[in-house]
């Protein structure tokens, strides 16, 4: 089966949950009780709670000494089945404790000589440090992990990806995944999101559509369900929900190469990809308690339908600058609230004037696919015609780029003349080139030829204007984006 995925440039993620089965036939059971490495009683002995699999006993991840251990099992040796294609989902980590009281561990559990009431907040943390050791061991600390879990304390951002919870199939919990998301990513834990649908119950079509629609502009982009609940494949809704819903998922692979650079600046310093309107816009007071809408970065305004019928979103357009409708590519040169029509199809996004995105157009089975893709990049002047916006690549995979093998530019657009040039120094090459550039809101170019220059060539490139949305198109210039260049139209 993994192999199968792997062909088609996907991963696995698989449920590894704390709590450890009592059975003297389990050899993890035997080894754990063995060596001591049990949370305990007061009297000295193995805590006994009730999990999943029934009568369970508990890890104490803050020896360390059981971190190693389970670090020690995501070797290939001996996690059998495993590759380097399959990653760890930390559930229960609470910990969850089925007759404990408040559904966790009694405060008065012992870790050594510390009682739970004293760590309980980092015992999920804890695990996935195991984890991630655990994956940093299994490829000889050359690949980058990818742990998820459902508990996290300060710090836990280095080890895992977090999502919200068990949610309900219900119009409020749509609702609440955003400033839920929102107080996660600037607590720290950036790479945050919902499962899309609720975990409990059953969706219908119009918020199955509506909730794709809306996390296709959160950080963690997952669908996820109670195993009680109705199939939801998306294939399983009517013919129009389902080609919504495939549209939802396209727009989100397209803009990965955005989202791949937010989550590198984020690891440079700290800034979350998903952000409230005042932390772009902290001038503006009337964003202060606007609810509902978000950015992506500081370029992409997102004001998702949050109820049910509703083919219009009141959305609140921070400062004073233009913005651009990314599906129409309308201009808008609007401040304060406004109706903005939200038919089924679509929710309201607009691209923030004086910014540039990069996206990558072509339908791939998986992003792995997408890697060697050409980019486009959307200009969306500002009201001087000027815009600026960044890109980062690497081999997506490994810890190489610490050492400098990445690539990570900087775009600018001035009134016709666009320019790329590296904000660190080249450290690798790649196959990646420039596809198209649009520019939004333009006016018709002097002629139909851009020239394009770079270290290697000076050449042409078709230039083409659309009337009716004010579009700028420059295909093909053909540049490397492991090099800097300029165009000029």
């Amino acid at each position: 089966m993994l192999e199968n995925l792997s062909s088609h440039g996907r991963k696995l993620v698989t449920i590894v949950d704390p709590h450890i089965k009592k059975d003297s036939g389990y050899w993890v059971h035997n080894d754990l009780s063995s060596k001591g490495l049990y949370v305990k009683n007061k009297d000295g002995n193995d805590y006994e709670g009730w999990c999943w699999p029934g009568a369970s006993y508990y890890p104490d991840f803050l020896n360390a000494e059981a971190r190693d251990y389970f670090a020690e099992q995501y070797k290939l040796s001996v996690y059998k089945g495993s590759t380097l294609d399959c990653y760890t989902w930390n559930d229960m980590n609470e910990p969850s404790v089925f007759n404990g009281p408040e559904v966790t561990m009694a405060k008065d559990k012992m870790h050594g000589e510390v009682e739970h009431r004293d760590m309980h907040n980092m015992y999920g943390m804890l695990y996935t440090m195991a984890t991630h050791k655990g994956h940093l061991i299994r490829s000889e600390n050359t690949l980058r992990p990818f742990v998820l879990t459902r508990s996290a304390y300060a710090g836990s951002q280095r080890y895992a990806a977090i999502w919200t919870g068990d949610n309900t199939a219900e119009w409020g919990h749509l609702e609440a995944s955003i400033p839920m998301c929102l107080s996660l990513s600037i607590a720290g834990m950036g790479f945050c999101g919902a499962d899309i649908g609720g975990f409990f119950g059953n969706p219908d079509g119009e918020l199955f559509v509506r909730w794709y629609q809306a996390a296709a502009f959160q950080p963690f982009f997952r669908s996820h369900a109670h195993i009680d609940t109705k199939r939801r494949e998306p294939w399983l809704y009517s013919a129009g929900e389902m080609a919504l819903i495939r549209t939802a998922v396209r727009s989100r692979y397209a803009l990965l190469p955005l989202w791949y650079t937010l989550f590198y600046e984020q690891e440079q310093d700290g800034t979350p990809p998903m952000r409230p309107l005042w932390y772009e816009f902290p001038e503006d007071e009337g964003s202060y308690a606007k609810e509902g809408s978000h950015m992506v970065g500081s370029s992409l305004l997102v004001a998702p339908v949050l109820t049910k019928g509703s083919t219009q979103v009141n959305v609140y357009f921070p400062g004073s600058t233009l913005w651009y409708d990314i599906w129409s590519h309308q201009k808008l040169d609007v401040s304060g609230s406004m109706n903005y029509a939200a038919p089924y199809e679509k929710i309201p996004v607009f691209q923030r004037g004086g910014t540039i995105i990069p996206r990558r157009e072509r339908v791939r089975r998986s992003a792995a696919l997408m890697h060697d893709d050409p980019i486009t990049l959307v200009v969306a002047p500002d009201k001087e015609g000027k815009a600026s916006g960044t890109l980062y690549l690497d081999d997506g995979k490994s810890f190489a780029y610490q050492q400098g093998a990445k690539l990570y530019m900087q775009f600018t657009w001035d009134n016709g003349k666009m320019e790329s040039k590296m904000i660190s120094p080249p450290g690798m090459s790649t196959p990646v080139w420039l596809e198209r550039v649009l520019v939004l809101g333009s006016a018709p170019p002097p002629g139909q030829v851009a020239t394009v220059s770079s270290p290697l060539l000076t050449s042409s490139a078709q230039a083409s204007y659309d009337y009716t949305t004010q579009v700028l198109t420059v295909r093909r210039p053909g540049v490397k984006l492991d090099m800097e260049w300029t165009i000029r139209v």
